[in-house]
């Protein structure tokens, strides 16, 4: 059986990746060239030779000898512009050049090209506030929403509000403050709802075309931010993030990763506030006992000491 490290299984989880992103963007053809589909064809009788050649026992290689050499970090310099900036952000991490001064000014690069965005304004669906982000630009944690509200709009702030206040409080739980974390949005402006001129107060979910628009600005925060952990919240996000369609249960249960760097799915606050205001009462404690177990997983993840009295809490939560 191949490992999940095998080349060939790697080969095939990224072709799996690409069909499920064309797929949820919409197309149902993938047009190929001629060299592609033969190469296609070529590949069952390729992967039979590899399996073959993997049968033979390799002597392990010990001590130095099994290091590949890497250049002297003292002499590895900070990307001077974003764009250089590596993927995985794993890669910008170990980059011992890397400083807070350095982090805000290529996050400021960032959010000065969202706001010229020709691609994103060529749509003609979003409004004109951009919604930048919030944070420590060298978090190891950071959380990801959908697109701005209008109370984020008016704040020019990801997560305030009810759903912020809430978001607080989770991560206060979590013994964390939003001075420790990160925080953005996948799209980085306020959905329209017609031609926007009589919106008030009223917000939509961004469509795929938006969330493609503004997704490589997004990858390129995560470049610069490096985070340990990503959770993405709400469907939206996820599906927008991972560029898979799903369900919030289905994509909860599931391992994820983007660009490298490891991905939890959960519920957003807003949709957790929306939940606890049901007369349902027993719907909120299921959904809050979700939420709170996801959070435990990062603060594995993270390696965070988890006390006996949140690991109480999630006892007493499974008994509700």
């Amino acid at each position: 059986m191949m490992s999940d490290q095998h080349p060939v299984s790697t080969a095939l989880g990224a072709l799996s990746e690409i069909l499920e992103r064309e797929k949820f963007r919409g197309r149902t053809h993938l047009a190929i060239s001629r060299e592609t589909e033969e190469t296609l064809n070529g590949m069952p009788l390729r992967f039979m030779k590899v399996s073959q050649a993997a049968r033979v026992e390799v002597p392990p290689v010990r001590g130095a000898e099994a290091v590949a050499p890497v250049a002297n970090p003292a002499e590895v310099e900070a990307p001077s512009r974003v764009e250089d900036a590596p993927i995985p952000a794993a890669s910008v991490s170990a980059n011992p050049a890397r400083t807070e001064e350095w982090a805000r000014r290529e996050l400021n690069a960032i959010f000065k090209a969202v706001k010229s965005c020709e691609v994103c304004r060529s749509l003609g669906t979003f409004r004109e506030t951009s919604v930048l982000a919030a944070g420590n630009p060298m978090a190891d944690l950071m959380f990801i929403g959908e697109a701005p509200d209008a109370e984020e709009e008016a704040a020019r702030r990801p997560f305030v509000g009810a759903a912020g206040e809430k978001l607080t409080q989770i991560l206060k739980a979590m013994g964390l403050s939003r001075e420790e974390v990160y925080f953005t949005n996948i799209v980085k402006f306020r959905p329209k709802k017609g031609d926007g001129r009589f919106q008030g107060s009223s917000n939509r979910k961004p469509d795929p075309t938006e969330i493609e628009a503004c997704l490589p600005f997004l990858r390129r925060e995560i470049a610069v931010v490096a985070p340990k952990i990503i959770v993405a919240l709400g469907t939206t996000a996820a599906e927008g993030l991972l560029e898979r369609g799903g369900t919030i249960s289905s994509l909860r249960e599931q391992s994820h990763e983007f660009a490298g760097v490891p991905v939890v799915v959960t519920y957003h606050p807003g949709q957790l506030l929306r939940q606890e205001s049901e007369p349902d009462q027993e719907k909120g404690k299921a959904m809050k006992r979700k939420v709170w177990g996801d959070m435990l997983k990062v603060m594995e993840r993270l390696g965070m000491p988890i006390s006996e009295k949140q690991r109480e809490i999630s006892r007493d939560k499974r008994k509700q």
